[in-house]
């Protein structure tokens, strides 16, 4: 037996004092109409919450109901929608023969707000007795003059025809007939539901004979007559063509939501390439110009499934998306431009960087909002064309470096990057690009951009015009001999606010080295500056120090070998010498050269002093080789990891559908994915699984009561399917289920009662609201009552049901950037060490990554050597980001791992989480 109530109403209520009977029955017959409001309210919420109190009844129908305000009619209604209206042998309650009378007098009220709120309440009411004596005045409705009193008696005649078809068996001609006569949009549209669900062959005569007028009806008959369209279709498949021409005509309707849904319902009915030409062109019209932000990601997100499945349909329409980099939202502009890229072919490969090209023009201007985040998204995109078709590398690379001198790093730092790839890439492209980055020199931003500057410098300067220009572009930026002013250096006073830092710093791939330095006051962007990189070298940079030293040092090298004047050649490497001396000086002065810096820098003197041909080879052939193997390697990468993302639409064992072998017989709420599953426009892929690992056992098999739970993780709730077995002869009476949570939980709704005969069975279902990602605990017990027994009352503990975090935690992407800014602001940190008997690092972080569900940011890692260093990403549902920082290494003399795990996340509850997931994964 499966015991389940008819919930309507849901109101959370936190008082758990019992109800004051006496209180409320003063408050019911009170004279003060608000002390009755009160008192009423307060009755709905207790008896939503699981109460009974059956002694107020009389009260309310002797002193509420007779009340002529309309709030309290209001509440009286709520009152009998979740008052139980049966005793225990489900027989009517005679009390409810005064409500009929109440009622019926409602449904002849002057005030048509009273008469629509009744039968708005008679569509919930499923007591056949009562329905009966209404029905006369239930059809007199639907001549009323007001709209909001027809509408709700056609909702409330289709809910008894659904309930009770019997009842009122000329319902559809009175409907049809209602609907020929009316002309409010409303009102339409609850009859033509109703008509489709009690009486399709009526109602499909009616819509064929509207459709050639569609386009003068109202919205909200547009939308009902798509809905039924795609149900007639459903359930007539050969129909299908008969309403094209109309679906084509609603695509110009002038509402957005008509025009939405009729292209989806287009995409539904034909796989034609005029009719997915025609729904994609109205998604972009809707993109451009719709004003809210979330229903232009909903159209997106169409797109993207249009794209997924007619990708070359969609490629003659993509100069139409890119329109919507007119949006300012930013979120909106990285999506177009995702689905645009994916869309590039050589046919269209010019016009899309034309177009890029203007839209990083326009990031110049002052005004521009989100400008330098504007222009690096467009950055990428270029590069990522670039990267497809590489005739449009010499197109835009030229552009790209008059942004370099841009005072926003990070977009600095990409147009570097793809120009060193350019460099690499193309060689009739260096000379040019050379030449322009020596222009440039002077006006780049920041330290990182500098080095890849430098590399390309000293790699690809090759005959004696580009080393000499080469350096002397580098002697401008760096300044004359000495560096430094040891006057001027050993006087200056440090401030008080600004003091000699020696503090653990983040590398890129989160691990930790310590560094001394001056905290000095960050370069700005804006102030210009004669001597840029010694600036940035002074404010302890020597990082960059070490990749000007190699810079040079290749320079000289390369000049040795050309055949020049052997006094040029001494002049040229004894420049560079003095540039390297006077490099170690200034860290010597500063107190801020780290100890590999010195040895790098030490080590170019010595290569340039005392060279040996395998050390030249390595600094002027293997340093550039290794890198045109890096971007080989990455290539071939991307290629198959392309390949094995292409989506899978079946597979050879999959079963097949037959439509015209299905039972003809529907529920009339069936969900329309049959649609999508029998038509050649299947756009979704929807699959249903069943996950046996998340039904915990609450009880023995030898207690009185067998209990189990199904736990279902929704987006921000927790769902509980509980299943009750009464396992001994007796009727169990006041059952109830009591349950507490331990963790970021909170009970949505309290279980009511339940009386549980001998060997029944009883299914209760119940919410849990979660608002942060923690791992939680459900704990409780069940109680009951057995009549004619001493004891009061019988209870049954129940086992603990743990709440998992990666139920709320999925793998994502995100670039090294975002992972290093989102590492460097987060505040809570979480470092496991590692203690396993695993000596298998591939193994190992398999594991780790199978049971946190978490993914490797970047490129994918290396095995090969002894040790790793990786960053790895999640997000939850929330949206809390989770990073992962995996620095492990194989002792050599054990063959054990050691190590550390790094967890940083905004919450502490996800960094604990994760954290003792990963202690238990260790031990497994």
């Amino acid at each position: 037996m499966e015991e389940s109530s008819n919930c309507t109403m849901l109101i959370h209520h936190d008082n758990l004092e019992p109800p004051q009977i006496q209180n409320l029955k003063k408050g019911l017959e009170s004279e003060d109409v608000r002390a009755k409001i009160a008192a009423m309210k307060e009755i709905i919420v207790l008896l939503v919450n699981g109460e009974k109190l059956p002694q107020v009844m009389v009260t309310i129908i002797r002193f509420v109901m007779p009340s002529r305000d309309h709030t309290l009619q209001k509440l009286s209604l709520l009152y009998w929608e979740v008052v139980e209206k049966t005793d225990e042998n489900g027989e009517l309650l005679a009390e409810m023969i005064l409500v009929c009378n109440a009622l019926m007098n409602n449904l002849e009220y002057p005030n048509e707000y009273v008469r629509g709120s009744t039968l708005r309440f008679l569509c919930k009411l499923k007591e056949r007795e009562i329905l009966v004596s209404l029905i006369p005045t239930i059809l007199q409705t639907l001549d009323d003059r007001y709209a909001y009193v027809k509408r709700n008696a056609v909702l409330a005649i289709f809910s008894i025809c659904k309930t009770f078809p019997d009842l009122i068996p000329q319902a559809p001609e009175l409907i049809e007939n209602f609907l020929i006569s009316e002309s409010d949009p409303s009102c339409q549209r609850n009859a033509f539901l109703m008509l489709f669900n009690c009486d399709r062959n009526r109602s499909i005569l009616l819509l064929n004979d509207m459709l050639e007028k569609i386009n003068t009806c109202g919205e909200m008959l547009q939308l009902v007559v798509i809905q039924m369209i795609r149900k007639v279709v459903k359930y007539q498949p050969y129909e299908r063509g008969n309403y094209l021409r109309c679906i084509f005509m609603l695509l110009q309707s002038r509402s957005a939501s008509v025009q939405y849904e009729a292209a989806h319902t287009l995409l539904t009915l034909s796989s034609a390439p005029t009719a997915v030409k025609a729904a994609a062109n109205t998604y972009i019209n809707l993109l451009v110009k719709e004003s809210d932000q979330n229903v232009k990601m909903v159209v997106l997100d169409r797109i993207v499934e249009i794209k997924e499945k007619f990708p070359k349909i969609l490629e003659k329409l993509v100069m139409d998306l890119l329109r919507v980099l007119a949006n300012p939202n930013m979120e909106i502009r990285q999506k177009s431009l995702d689905i645009a890229l994916n869309l590039i072919n050589p046919r269209n490969v010019f016009e899309v960087i034309h177009l890029l090209k203007k839209e990083m023009s326009k990031t110049q201007a002052e005004t521009f909002e989100n400008r330098n985040e504007y222009r690096q998204m467009i950055v990428k995109s270029i590069h990522s064309c670039a990267v497809k078709f590489p005739e449009v590398a010499s197109d835009v690379v030229h552009l790209l470096l008059d942004f370099l001198s841009n005072d926003n790093e990070s977009s600095a730092l990409d147009v570097i990057l793809f120009v060193r790839e350019v460099v690499e890439t193309y060689p009739d492209l260096r000379k040019g690009i050379l030449h322009k980055l020596f222009e440039k020199l002077d006006s780049i931003p920041g330290g990182n951009t500098y080095r890849a500057a430098l590399w390309i410098i000293g790699e690809y300067s090759d005959d004696v015009n580009d080393i000499e220009q080469g350096f002397s572009s580098i002697q401008k930026v760096l300044g004359g001999l000495p560096l430094h002013d040891v006057e001027e250096l050993e006087n200056e006073e440090i401030p008080a606010d600004k003091p000699v830092s020696s503090r653990p710093t983040t590398n890129a791939d989160g691990t930790y080295v310590s560094a001394s330095a001056l905290l000095s006051t960050p370069r700005s962007f804006g102030k210009v500056s004669q001597h840029p990189l010694r600036d940035l070298i002074k404010e302890g940079d020597f990082f960059l120090a070490t990749v000007l030293s190699s810079c040079l040092t290749k320079l000289a090298l390369k000049y040795n070998s050309l055949d020049e004047v052997e006094s040029k050649k001494n002049r040229f490497q004894a420049q560079v010498l003095l540039y390297l001396v006077s490099l170690l000086k200034l860290g010597e002065v500063t107190g801020s050269l780290e100890s590999d810096s010195r040895e790098k820098i030490n080590l170019c003197f010595e290569i340039l002093s005392n060279g040996n041909v395998a050390t030249k080879d390595i600094y002027t052939v293997l340093c550039k080789q290794s890198f045109s193997d890096m971007l080989h390697e990455q290539r071939e990468r991307k290629a198959h990891e392309g390949e094995n993302e292409e989506n899978v639409v079946s597979q050879p064992d999959d079963i097949i559908k037959f439509r015209q072998l299905r039972a003809k017989k529907y529920s009339e709420y069936d969900i329309e994915e049959d649609d999508f599953d029998s038509s050649s426009s299947n756009l979704f892929n929807i699959q249903r699984t069943s996950d046996l690992s998340k039904i915990y056992q609450l009880t023995g098999f030898s207690d009185p009561i067998y209990s189990e739970a199904e736990v279902v993780v929704h987006q921000f709730d927790i769902t509980l399917n509980f299943t009750i077995i009464n396992q001994t002869p007796d009727t169990l009476h006041n059952l109830a289920l009591e349950l507490a949570t331990l963790g970021d939980l909170k009970l949505v709704e309290r279980p009511q009662t339940y009386s549980l005969g001998p060997y029944s069975t009883l299914h209760i279902k119940t919410s849990f609201k979660v608002s942060s990602t923690e791992t939680g605990q459900i704990f409780g017990c069940i109680v009951y009552d057995i009549a004619g027994t001493t004891i009061t009352e019988y209870t049954v503990i129940l086992s603990d049901i743990p709440l998992d975090i990666i139920d709320y935690i999925s793998p994502a992407d995100t670039d090294t950037d975002t992972f290093r800014s989102m590492w460097s602001s987060f505040g809570w940190e979480n470092i496991i060490s590692i203690n396993t008997e695993q000596t298998d690092i591939n193994a190992f972080v398999d594991h780790i990554v199978d049971v946190t569900n978490i993914k490797c940011v970047g490129d994918s890692i290396d095995y090969s050597c002894g040790f790793l260093t990786a960053n790895f990403y999640a997000k939850s549902v929330f949206g809390e980001d989770a990073l992962v920082n995996l620095s492990i290494e194989q002792n050599e003399l054990t063959g054990k791992l050691e190590g550390f795990v790094k967890i940083r996340s905004e919450k502490k509850g996800m960094c604990a989480s994760l954290g003792e997931k990963i202690i238990r994964a260790q031990k497994a």
